[in-house]
């Protein structure tokens, strides 16, 4: 049995467009981690919308319902591979937004169990010359402050508009096995700081 069996890891992407390559490049990781032995699944956040975070709102109405769907799904994960666009040098909003809501409990005051010891890898792809880069620090800076260990090695896509074929697969084999190797380290680490290795 392989050590990281048992390990469940969660992907999504920072992104509600349809063909998002952030999308699709978590995909490819959620393989490598499969590959390794973890068990994967993929959530959508377009599937789960949710309104820009707003206190009163929260004491009005208590947690969306997307909120405590998602909550649920991060909380019966050991680790995530998230992708996110550049918004001005930024991470997305979408993804911010998203992570702001899940810091909440049903009694309105903050609960990170929903990510606490928790790990993380990290990726994006972007249309641009950096690939996303820059705003990648801030969501590794986000995510540590939420009480994940977040891997070192990270991804980025340049020129994604051309990285992927007619298919939605990437162009580069060499890129798609970099972005498979990521997935498997999260596995891998994830299982070593659960004690299973």
């Amino acid at each position: 049995m392989s050590e990281t069996s048992g390990v469940k890891i969660l992907g999504f992407a920072g992104s509600a467009r349809e063909g998002s390559f952030n999308k699709a490049i978590v995909r490819v990781a959620l393989q490598g981690a499969a590959a390794a032995g973890a068990e994967t699944s993929f959530v959508d956040l377009r599937d789960h919308p949710l309104p820009l975070y707003d206190g009163d709102l929260e004491t009005a109405k208590g947690l969306p319902e997307s909120a405590v769907t998602l909550g649920e799904l991060f909380r019966n994960s050991d680790g995530f591979l998230i992708a996110s666009p550049e918004y001005n040098g930024f991470l997305s909003p979408l993804l911010k937004n998203t992570l702001d809501w899940l810091s909440r409990s049903a009694e309105a005051s903050p609960d990170l169990s929903a990510y606490q010891g928790k790990t993380a890898a990290i990726m994006a792809a972007s249309p641009g010359p950096l690939g996303g880069l820059r705003g990648l620090r801030s969501v590794r800076e986000l995510l540590t402050n939420l009480g994940m260990t977040v891997v070192t090695n990270q991804i980025t896509v340049r020129g994604a508009w051309k990285a992927f074929d007619e298919s939605g697969k990437l162009v580069e084999a060499d890129q798609a096995s970099r972005i498979e190797a990521l997935g498997a380290e999260l596995a891998d680490t994830t299982a070593r700081l659960l004690g299973r290795s």
